[in-house]
């Protein structure tokens, strides 16, 4: 797709396409952990519980989208509003360096008050601190007459 006929996402389609994340995402882990631990798993508010804890809702989780980035250049919350994830450099699929560097610039963007995930509403190429630590960028085919997106670096 020629890149005249894309745009960026902006803030309030990525957050649309979180939630549904989230939301599918909580369909798998929320009956596994109460398998694990219980009801009583809810009334404790540690970080990680434990190990299955910390595999079911941190290294699974991490895992399902860095794979969903690599096969489909998209989780499903971007397939359902038609986004993708590319290089921003270049437009092509990212690489797994990027894809691990964006999933970890995910945690970077939620430590301060969730500000690397706001800043996609104010940057020019709708990116978050984890798209520009990764160097990519979120696209879908044009909407509505907007900016083109340009893939030489700025």
């Amino acid at each position: 797709m020629d890149a005249n006929e894309l745009e960026y996402v902006g803030f309030w389609p990525r957050v649309g396409a979180t939630l549904i994340d989230v939301l599918l995402i909580s369909f798998f882990t929320v009956p596994l952990m109460r398998m694990v631990y219980g009801a009583g798993y809810w009334n404790d508010f540690a970080l990680v519980r434990g190990p299955a804890d910390a595999v079911i809702n941190w290294i699974l989780p991490a895992i399902a989208t860095v794979a969903f980035w690599m096969a489909r250049q998209a989780t499903p919350g971007k397939m359902v509003i038609g986004a993708r994830i590319v290089d921003a450099a270049t437009g092509e699929p990212p690489t797994l360096g990027q894809c691990v560097i964006r999933y970890l610039g995910y945690l970077l963007s939620a430590v301060v008050l969730c500000l690397g995930y706001v800043w996609v509403a104010f940057d020019p190429r709708k990116q978050g601190w984890h798209d520009r630590l990764a160097n990519t960028v979120v696209v879908r085919k044009r909407v509505a007459a907007v900016h083109p997106v340009r893939f030489d670096g700025t």
